[in-house]
């Protein structure tokens, strides 16, 4: 097991939200895993700008709500 501190937390890119949205890293990537985690906190109002992920990525809300929209359902 690793221990590692928290990362600071930092305000999210407006290239991916809209609002405020903060952003702490939990996990970068060591190669050869893709892995990032991280903690993202939206204010209210605050949102997503439209973007995709290359190769995925899984959501866990663990408060308030969230809404998904899946760009591969057809």
């Amino acid at each position: 097991m690793e221990l590692t501190s928290v990362n600071d937390t930092a305000k999210a890119p407006a290239a991916a939200f809209t609002g405020d949205v903060y952003v702490t890293p939990i996990k970068t990537a060591q190669p050869p895993s893709r892995l990032i985690a991280s903690l993202v906190r939206f204010t209210p109002g605050a949102r997503t700008n439209w973007h995709s992920h290359a190769n995925g990525q899984t959501l866990h809300v663990t408060e308030g709500v969230g809404y998904v929209v899946n760009a591969t359902a057809t």
